[in-house]
């Protein structure tokens, strides 16, 4: 069976063991042996295929970090010269352009293999919402059960090995649900870090582009090429440094992670489901990991609101137009759920975003004394013909882990969990607040590498490239007393440099602290003196690699060097060159700086 790794490709193809155009003949092929899982709305022909082979000639891996990859992209997302159906035949239209993130998929050397089935108008976790011609997308492992939804062909695809990675979206949890459900990677990024412009919405405020992958390695190494701001996007978000692609792999041999309250935790009757996430969490333990209970109530009202409040009504704005003309073009259920919208006023928006603050302030503050959460992806799996007799609870139970995600603004990371006793896959989910993608795919790797299990239906995890399980974060602990206080103007430096507060402290009563004169933020300078006094600092830890930019960003007459705190402890911290101390205000009588802005205040 052909590996489709990302890094697999890349190395046969530098070795001339493959041809791009020999595994797409390989992918068709092996797509028609699984037609009966309805994977595909328009699997491509070999004909249109051609162009994207094309694009390669002359070409090579060194320059395209993603040549001759195969992928597959949902079918509410546009590549250009194929329709775009959302899974409604009436609905369906030709774009003339690709999708943001796919033309940078593209640029980068992926092939497109063909558009993906998935729940109508992406409303659904289940698979299931999926008319005729389609149908249900069946599970890549029993196809008596969903694949999750509503990215449902995507995840069947990269399961059964028929793409490297594909394309699905994540309103309420379809990037990660489906990825349970066929045992691979889902990610779902930071809220506006992929484009969703070329995209359908459903509603449009909180629609992510997701990735699917077997491993993290893939998922990372798309997300790196897919990533990139969108001045056409009014809702796309610029990466932040300490986000980027060399933050990944980076993790400590401890860490802290947060579980839901057993009381919290739900599993719709599944002991076994049940069994397997307790065994995950003793995994984590078991790698390092501090286990600490938290509040899964603000998370879990958050989830309420996206289909019980008013964001249900986004949908409507979506397709609304289209739905009223073309009534019978929408499955039943999605005219129950979206119709059901109109009882929402607008009193109801607004009592609906304060009831949502206030989750994310609880939620935020539970998100900070952890490195991640984690919980079920989904507490269980139903039957195709389950889902069917009951589409709307049993769907609702799939949303229990995922659909406070965008509301509460946080990414996550499904990944395998196991196997229960009938085969099926079991999954789990790290989440974080939003920028935190690269730690979640970091400590993702960790995790699919203790698991050690096979990823898809039989692929290997980290195909033809051997890495040690993690690599430890070399840090180093940096003194500040200024503009880059908690808070501060320059404070944004250290932050998006990874940086993190350690504590708040003092140095030796040997110092002498000045209010500098001149252009761009008050700043003072902080001077080793005899007769000086105790000064106050906050200690901030940031990664060993970044202190270079750090220190480049730094004017004169200000630098780093060393300093001495309580306790005779030496630092690197900020030193201050004392030709400028003759046109500067000594403030050490206040003993801080935010002392002195505080009495600066007070007298104004």
């Amino acid at each position: 069976m052909l590996n489709l790794g990302i890094s697999f490709l890349q190395q046969a193809y530098r070795r001339k063991a493959l041809t791009p155009a020999q595994v797409v003949d390989q992918v068709l092929a092996r797509a028609e042996q699984n037609h009966d899982h309805n994977i595909w709305i328009t699997l491509l022909s070999r004909t249109q295929i051609d162009s994207y082979l094309a694009a390669l000639a002359g070409r090579t891996p060194e320059e395209l970090p993603l040549y001759g990859v195969p992928f597959a992209i949902k079918d509410n997302i546009d590549l250009a010269g194929v329709p775009t159906t959302a899974a409604c035949a009436a609905y369906a239209y030709t774009p003339s352009a690709s999708a943001f993130v796919v033309q940078r998929l593209l640029a980068a050397g992926a092939i497109p293999i063909g558009k993906t089935n998935m729940d109508q108008f992406a409303t659904g976790l289940v698979g299931t919402r999926s008319p005729p011609p389609w149908g249900a997308c069946a599970n890549a492992f029993d196809p008596a059960y969903i694949s999750g939804g509503s990215s449902s062909g995507s995840a069947v695809a990269v399961a059964l090995g028929l793409v490297s990675f594909a394309l699905g979206t994540d309103t309420a949890g379809s990037g990660r649900v489906p990825a349970a459900f066929n045992n691979i990677v889902g990610m779902k990024p930071t809220k506006g870090l992929l484009s969703t412009s070329g995209v359908v919405p459903a509603c449009r405020s909180l629609d992510c582009v997701s990735i699917f992958a077997l491993n993290t390695d893939d998922a990372d190494a798309v997300f790196a090429q897919a990533c990139a701001y969108d001045v056409t996007d009014d809702y796309s978000r610029r990466n932040v440094f300490a986000n980027n692609h060399r933050h990944y792999g980076e993790v400590g041999s401890e860490f802290s992670f947060g579980v839901p309250r057993a009381d919290q935790l739900r599993f719709f009757a599944n002991a076994d489901a049940q069994q397997l996430f307790t065994q995950a969490v003793r995994r984590l333990q078991s790698l390092g990991g501090r286990l600490r209970e938290i509040d899964y109530e603000p998370f879990s009202e958050a989830a309420r609101l996206l289909y019980e409040g008013p964001w249900v009504a986004e949908r409507y704005a979506a397709v609304g137009d289209f739905m009223a003309g073309n009534p019978q073009a929408l499955l039943p259920v999605l005219r129950d759920i979206i119709g059901g919208s109109r009882r929402f006023s607008a009193d109801d928006v607004f009592r609906a975003q304060y009831r949502l603050a206030h989750c994310k302030r609880l939620a935020d503050a539970a998100l900070v004394t952890v490195d991640f959460i984690v919980t079920p992806t989904a507490g269980t799996i139903y039957t195709i013909a389950e889902v069917t007799a009951d589409p709307i609870a049993l769907n609702s139970n799939l949303g229990y882990y995922t659909n406070y995600m965008n509301l509460l603004d946080c990414c996550g990371l499904a990944l395998p969990g196991g196997f229960l006793p009938s085969g099926l896959p079991f999954g789990i989910t790290l989440a974080a607040a939003a920028g935190a993608d690269r730690k979640l795919l970091s400590f993702g790797r960790r995790w699919q590498l203790a698991l050690g299990t096979a990823a898809g239906r039989n692929a290997a995890l980290f195909q033809g490239r051997e890495l040690p399980p993690y690599r430890q974060r070399v840090t180093v602990d940096v003194a500040v007393c200024g503009a880059h206080l908690q808070g501060q103007a320059l404070n944004w430096q250290l932050l998006e440099r990874g940086a993190t507060l350690l504590r708040r402290d003092r140095t030796m009563p040997c110092y002498k602290l000045y209010a500098l004169s001149g252009s761009g933020p008050p700043r003072p300078g902080l001077v080793r003196a005899g007769d000086g006094r105790a000064i106050d600092v906050e200690v901030w830890r940031m990664p060993a690699g970044e202190l270079g930019g750090f220190l480049a960003d730094i004017p004169p007459p200000l630098g780093l060097g060393k300093v001495e705190l309580q306790g005779g402890i030496w630092l690197t911290g900020f030193i201050c060159e004392p030709y400028v101390l003759d046109s500067a205000e000594d403030i050490s009588r206040f003993g801080g700086w935010r002392a002195y802005l505080a009495a600066i205040d007070n007298n104004n």
